[in-house]
């Protein structure tokens, strides 16, 4: 369960087919041809946000000490096993023996210290930087490092097996971006920029017999409908996270399953808070009253999702039930903006990056806005131009629409360069709390506290819990049925 870090679905949009022959993993039982949405924007999770990043190389090319699974629970992956302090700040891990990198050196404590020391870094890029900076990693012999954190965080274990833990091998590291080396099962083969990416099995991976898949495509299809083609062709076994319009052709189609899987993942109209008058928080929870929820989750998300009330989701230790905090309530929005003094109409600007859900949920939410007086121009962008102008540089924007993906993220809201800009005193001191308490009990209580506190701020409009569908001929199998995080974990699959 983690705190403070936020992964984004972020990554660059494309829609350019790739010529695969019809039914080719049919007709090779040990290849795969898997569709995603966005295409990543490199190839090195520790150094940009972008979740199709994981998509693509956690687990398979490279890997962590330990491993998240469909059911959210960990278990030991390059560490064998690992031994907490009473006080829940030292983490004691024993090392697998004999594994090594795809470039023939070996997997060892210095790469765990290497990795995490450039994780945490002057230099680091890493998303989740805070957090690694506040661990000091300490080699005691070649298979045991210890780590000691500046602050108490009982999730730790689950951190070390997301994305931006990856072990990298120090004399490649900084390669990583186009050619990365790892200790998982599979190595790049080829990247077409724009349409595809081939992963094989690696020969010295240490339990390479128990790999079904020897080769497997990325095919990056953005267009709904392209997708449901590809899929109906024959191009693309398998699509997890298929756009949600396509999905009610496959539900009675024999040759296809059609898997729910649940997430953590949170939408958000984000407000950024620094600019007026979203530094008011009655202009904040009239925007938040103006929205019907459930209409947003049909118009963007085609019914695929669960009403959330704060930046936290049902299901998640400690969550309380917020959604009662900011109603929908168009009456009340209006009344809300006149007592901030706001001449309507209101004139702003939602800035909307590629994936459908925003799209289509921008539409929504504009025409909600407008019957209270708010006035939205919609600025659809490409990810580098919402990377580098609303997530980071100079957060230039008023409201954007983005989900969430990473599990436990609270902590952000602690962050005052964060991109929305919340800053509360309240929300701090309860967040600092939580990250100094072991006990369970109290910390689920102060976790309710700190929801409660974002609802009232309306720190951001909470919109919904999305679901996503997988779809995949019926012959696939060992695909996750719930996604704790954004992961295609091709050791489990196979036909």
């Amino acid at each position: 369960m983690l705190k403070r870090r936020t992964l984004l679905t972020t990554a660059a949009l494309s829609s350019l087919p790739l010529a695969v022959p019809s039914a080719f993993a049919q007709a090779n039982k040990s290849a795969m041809v898997v569709g995603m949405t966005l295409e990543p924007p490199g190839l090195d999770p520790t150094a940009n946000a972008a979740a199709a990043i994981g998509e693509i190389v956690l687990y398979n090319i490279m890997e962590t000490l330990t491993k998240i699974n469909a059911d959210g629970k960990v278990t030991p992956l390059l560490a064998e096993s690992w031994e907490i302090s009473p006080d829940l700040r030292t983490y004691t891990f024993k090392l697998r023996k004999n594994v090594k990198f795809q470039n023939g050196e070996p997997f060892n404590a210095q790469a765990v210290k290497f990795s995490f020391d450039r994780a945490g870094g002057e230099k680091s890029t890493n998303k989740d930087k805070r957090t690694f900076a506040n661990l000091s990693t300490q080699v005691v012999d070649e298979h045991t490092v210890v780590l000691i954190n500046k602050e108490i965080d009982p999730d730790l274990p689950f951190l070390l097996g997301q994305p931006t833990a990856v072990i990298v091998e120090p004399k490649s590291a900084d390669g990583n971006a186009a050619t990365p080396v790892g200790t998982g099962p599979y190595t790049v083969q080829n990247w077409v920029k724009g349409s595809s990416l081939i992963v094989t099995a690696w020969d010295g991976y240490r339990n390479a017999s128990a790999i079904k898949l020897k080769r497997v495509t990325f095919r990056f299809i953005s267009d709904s409908a392209a997708q449901a083609t590809a899929l109906l062709a024959g191009d693309v076994d398998a699509f997890p996270r298929f756009n949600t319009r396509a999905v009610a052709q496959f539900r009675n189609n024999s040759q296809f399953q059609v898997i729910l899987g649940g997430s953590r993942a949170k939408t958000i109209l984000a407000f950024n808070s620094k600019k007026k008058p979203l530094d008011d928080v009655r202009v904040r929870r009239a925007i938040a009253a103006a929205i019907d929820r459930k209409a947003v989750i049909a118009g963007a998300a085609d019914g695929f999702g669960v009403p959330i009330g704060s930046h936290y989701v049902p299901g998640a230790p400690g969550y309380v039930d917020t959604t009662g905090v900011n109603p929908f309530d168009p009456e009340k929005a209006k009344k809300l903006l006149a007592e901030a003094g706001i001449k309507t109409p209101l004139e702003l600007t939602m800035t909307v990056p590629p994936p459908p859900y925003a799209r289509q949920g921008s539409e929504v939410i504009a025409a909600m806005l407008a019957k209270v007086g708010i006035n939205v121009k919609i600025q659809n962008v490409e990810w580098a131009q919402w990377l580098s102008n609303t997530y980071g540089g100079p957060h230039n924007y008023d409201l954007t629409i983005v989900s969430h993906v990473e599990p436990f993220d609270l902590g952000n809201y602690a962050k005052p360069d964060y991109y929305w800009g919340y800053q509360s005193k309240e929300f701090d001191a309860v967040y600092n709390k939580i990250m100094s308490t072991g006990n369970e009990a109290e910390r689920n209580k102060l976790l309710g506290d700190a929801q409660k506190i974002l609802a009232q701020d309306a720190a951001n409009g909470y919109l919904y819990q999305p679901q996503f569908p997988i779809v995949a001929k019926k012959g696939v199998k060992g695909l996750w049925t719930a996604m704790p995080i954004f992961c295609n974990d091709l050791s489990t699959m196979s036909w």
